[in-house]
C-alpha cells in the first residue's frame, strides 16, 4: 500500500504553526510498514486542495489529510474531499449528539455552525473524536468490476494533535492493521536507538541496508542527539516477518557497536543510564547551571531510579558553586564559569560532598544574551565523575535557548553513558 498525505491550513504555510502532525503520521506510518512517497502542505482554497487530492489518488493507495475539519467557512476539506470522492454530505446524528454532549460537558455555549462538523460524506466510516468535536472520516472507493474491492482510501483526521494523535493510534491504526490482513500481509518492526553518532554518519554506514529492496526497508529518524532506525518487513506470517527483521538489527548492531544503545521501542536514553548504574551498583548526583534541573528530571522519570539517585543541585551563581560543591575561588576567577576546569572541579565536589560514585556536572551559557566572542551562546561544558575518574566534554550548541538546555540534557545523558561504559571496559560489568 502506497500512502500520501496532506496538510491543510494556510496558518502552516505562513509558518505560525509547526507541524507536528507531519513528522507524527510519518513516523506512525512507516512503523506500520505503509511506504510514504508524497507529503504536501496546501492552504484553506478549495480549487486547490481539491486539485492535490485528485493528483493524490492517482498515485497513492492511501490518501491521509489532517486540518479543515472545523465548524468554520474556511474549514473545507471534509467538503472538498466528498466532491473529489463523489459523495454527498449527511447528517450523521450520533456524530450531533457526541458534539452536543461534548459543550455540555463543559458547560460552553455551542453554536449552531458546530453541527457542520456532523456532516458526514454518504457511507464513510466515522472515527469517533474522544478528544474534541470534529471526527474522523474514511472514504473508500470501490472498484466496480471486482465487488467489494476497495482500490482507494480517503482519511480526513483534525488538525489539533492531541485530537489527531488520540485517534490515529485508537481508531485508524486497527483500521489499517485490518487492511493489511485483508491483503494477506503482515508487518513487524524493531527500533534501533543510537546516540553519540549524526545522522549523516549513520546513513553512510548503513547506505546498503537503507537502499535494499526487498521485504525489509530501514528507515532512519534523527531526534535530539540520537538516531532511531526502524526496521520492518512484511511477510504473510509475523514469525515470518520477524525472521526478515532479526538478521538486519544484528548487522546494524554490528557495524555501530555501543552507539546502540537499545532495540527496545519504549526504552529511553535515561533508562538505559539508570540500569547501568543499577546494573553496577553505581549511586549518582547531578550538579546543574544552565541546565536548571533538567538532567535531573529526565532520571528521576525513570521508574526505580531512587535506588541509585542520591542528589541533585542546581548551582546557577558562581556563589552557589563555591558554597555547595567547593570550586575554588581561582578557578572561577580564573577560567570563568563556563569552563572544563570549572565543571571538573563541580563533579569532583559532588561526587565528595554527596558520597555518590557518579556525577555529572553542566554550565553553559544558554542564550539568547550573556554570550562573547570567546565564549559564545551556545558554548557548554559537561563533566562526569566515575569512581574518581574525570571527563570532561566542550559542546557549541545551536537553537534558541529552550533547544540549547535540551540538547545539553541529551548530551550529559551521552556522555554520562559512555564514561561509565570506559570505566568498566577493562572489568567484568553488568549491562542490562
Amino acid at each position: 500500500m502506497i500512502a500520501e498525505t496532506i496538510f491543510v491550513g494556510t496558518e502552516l504555510l505562513l509558518g505560525n504553526i509547526v507541524n507536528t502532525n507531519a513528522a507524527y503520521i510519518a513516523s506512525e506510518l512507516s512503523g506500520l510498514g505503509i511506504d510514504t512517497y508524497y507529503q504536501t502542505v496546501v492552504g484553506d482554497n478549495k480549487q486547490r486542495l481539491k486539485g492535490v487530492i485528485e493528483l493524490a489518488l492517482t498515485r497513492s493507495d492511501l490518501v491521509i489529510l489532517s486540518g479543515g475539519l472545523g465548524p468554520t467557512q474556511d474549514d473545507i476539506t471534509k467538503e472538498t474531499a466528498a466532491e473529489v470522492m463523489g459523495r454527498e454530505l449527511v447528517l450523521d446524528e450520533e456524530s450531533k449528539d457526541r458534539i452536543i454532549a461534548y459543550f455540555e460537558k463543559r458547560g460552553r455555549v455551542m453554536t449552531d455552525n458546530n453541527f457542520k462538523q456532523a456532516m458526514i460524506p454518504e457511507g464513510a466510516i466515522i472515527l469517533a473524536n474522544d478528544n474534541g468535536t470534529a471526527p474522523g472520516v474514511i472514504i473508500e472507493s470501490k472498484d466496480n468490476d471486482v465487488m467489494d474491492k476497495v482500490t482507494k482510501r480517503v482519511v480526513l483526521l483534525p488538525g489539533p494533535p492531541h485530537e489527531l494523535e488520540a485517534m490515529f493510534e485508537d481508531k485508524l491504526i486497527p483500521y489499517l492493521q485490518e487492511v493489511n490482513a485483508l491483503d494477506k500481509q503482515v508487518f513487524y518492526s524493531r527500533i534501533v536507538k543510537i546516540c553519540g553518532r549524526s545522522e549523516s554518519e549513520i546513513a553512510t554506514i548503513l547506505d546498503d541496508l537503507i537502499n535494499m529492496n526487498g521485504a525489509v526497508t530501514v528507515a532512519p529518524y534523527a531526534k535530539t542527539c540520537e538516531v532511531h532506525v526502524r526496521v520492518t518487513a512484511k511477510a504473510e506470517t509475523i514469525d515470518a516477518a520477524k525472521k526478515l527483521v532479526k538478521p538486519v538489527v544484528n548487522e546494524i548492531k554490528s557495524r555501530l557497536g555501543d552507539s546502540v544503545y537499545t532495540t527496545h521501542e519504549e526504552r529511553t536514553l535515561e533508562q538505559t543510564v539508570v540500569d547501568l548504574l543499577v546494573a553496577n551498583d553505581l549511586t549518582i548526583t547531578t550538579v546543574e547551571s544552565c541546565t536548571g534541573g533538567l538532567i535531573a528530571g529526565r532520571l528521576i522519570n525513570v521508574p526505580g531510579v531512587s535506588e541509585v539517585y542520591k542528589s541533585g543541585e542546581i548551582t546557577y551563581s558562581n556563589k552557589a558553586k563555591r558554597r555547595i560543591l567547593g570550586v575554588k575561588k581561582s578557578t572561577l576567577q580564573k577560567h570563568g564559569a563556563v569552563s572544563s576546569q570549572t565543571v571538573k572541579e563541580m563533579c569532583l565536589g559532588a561526587a565528595f560532598f554527596n558520597k555518590a560514585d557518579v556525577a555529572v556536572a553542566v554550565s553553559g551559557i544558554a542564550g539568547p544574551d550573556g554570550g562573547t566572542p570567546e565564549k559564545p551562546v551556545g558554548l557548554v561544558y559537561i563533566g562526569v565523575n566515575v569512581c574518581g575518574q574525570v571527563t570532561t566534554a566542550e559542546y557549541h550548541l545551536k537553537g534558541n535557548r529552550e533547544k540549547v538546555r535540551n540538547t545539553a540534557v541529551a548530551e550529559s545523558l551521552i556522555l554520562l553513558r559512555k564514561c561509565i561504559l570506559e570505566y568498566y571496559s577493562k572489568k567484568t560489568f553488568g549491562t542490562p
